[in-house]
C-alpha cells in the first residue's frame, strides 16, 4: 500500500488504528474519529486505514481483495457522504455463495448488507496524471465479473460517520460473499443489469448497475486512478467490489439472495445470530 504522507501525525494515526482494530476484534463501538480529531482529513484517514490493515495482517489476516464504497446515490444519502471511498478485503472475511455466517462470531456491531457487482482483472491497473484509467481500460482488463454481497459494519457508534470516519475504518467493510464468475460479454451490459435483494424470499430492495457511478466499470476505473495517485496499483486476480446498487439493509439473521438476472446470476448467504 502507498506511503504515508510526511505531514501526517504518526502517533495519532497509530492510536486511531489501534482503537478501530480493537473495536473490530471485540464488537465494542467507539466515538467518531472526526469528533476526536476535528482536523482529520482524507489523506490522514487513509494513513490510518493503512495502519489498521497492518494490524490485521499482524493478526494473521491477508489482504485478498479491494472494495469501493459510497458509489451510489442511495448509499451516499443513507450515510450522509458525497464521494466514493475504498478499502480492502481479508481472506478470513471472504465467503462463497451459500455459506453460513455467524454475526456473533464476527463481533458485529450494526451490520448491513449490500448487493454489488464484483470484478476480477487479468492485469493490474493504475492511473497516472497523464493517462487516467478509463471504463474501456477496465473492460479490456476484466477477466470476469460476479454477483457479490458485501457485509458492512461501522466500528463507529450508531453509524454516526463522516467520510473520514468511514475511510479510516477500512471503508466500513466487514467482508464479502462471492458468487460465480462469468465473462464480461456473457454478463451483458452492466449498467442495465437489474438486481433484487431479498430476505427469506421477500424483496426488500431493487436497483440497477447504472446506480454505481453510471457504470460499475467507472467505479473500478475511479479506484485505479485513486490508487495510482497514491502510488499504488489495482491488482489482478483478486475480487474488486464496485459498490452497492442500492441503499444497504440491516443484516439480521435469515437467508439473503441478490439476484442479478439470468446472465450474471445470484448470490446467497445465510446469516445467523
Amino acid at each position: 500500500m502507498s506511503a504515508t504522507p510526511p505531514s501526517v501525525d504518526l502517533s495519532r494515526i497509530d492510536a486511531l488504528a489501534t482503537a478501530l482494530f480493537d473495536a473490530f476484534q471485540t464488537g465494542s463501538p467507539l466515538a467518531p474519529p472526526s469528533g476526536m480529531y476535528p482536523d482529520l482529513d482524507v489523506d490522514e484517514a487513509y494513513a490510518a486505514q493503512r495502519a489498521l490493515v497492518a494490524l490485521h495482517e499482524g493478526a494473521g489476516r491477508a489482504v485478498t481483495g479491494r472494495k469501493i464504497g459510497l458509489t451510489s446515490e442511495g448509499i451516499q444519502r443513507q450515510l450522509g457522504v458525497d464521494q466514493p471511498d475504498f478499502g480492502v478485503l481479508f481472506d478470513t472475511h471472504t465467503w462463497r455463495s451459500g455459506d453460513t455466517i455467524s454475526l456473533g462470531e464476527q463481533h458485529t456491531i450494526l451490520p448491513r448488507i449490500e448487493g454489488e457487482i464484483g470484478f476480477v482483472l487479468s492485469r493490474e491497473l493504475a492511473g497516472t496524471p497523464g493517462r487516467p484509467v478509463t471504463a474501456q481500460d477496465v473492460h479490456e482488463a476484466t477477466a470476469g465479473v460476479m454477483p457479490v454481497f458485501e457485509l458492512i459494519d461501522s466500528r463507529v457508534r450508531d453509524w454516526k460517520i463522516t467520510l473520514v470516519d468511514t475511510v479510516a475504518d477500512n471503508a466500513s467493510c466487514l467482508g464479502a460473499v462471492l458468487g460465480d464468475h462469468v465473462t464480461l460479454p456473457d454478463a451483458g451490459p452492466l449498467p442495465a443489469t437489474k438486481m433484487t435483494l431479498a430476505r427469506e424470499g421477500e424483496v426488500l430492495m431493487a436497483g440497477e448497475g447504472s446506480a454505481v457511478l453510471g457504470d460499475p466499470a467507472l467505479a473500478v476505473a475511479w479506484l485505479a486512478n485513486e490508487l495510482g495517485r497514491r502510488g499504488d496499483v489495482l491488482p489482478a486476480g483478486v475480487p474488486i467490489l464496485s459498490g452497492s446498487l442500492t441503499a444497504a439493509i440491516d443484516a439480521t439473521p435469515g437467508r439473503y439472495e441478490a439476484d442479478f438476472g439470468p446472465l450474471l446470476g445470484s448470490v446467497v448467504v445465510h446469516l445467523e445470530a
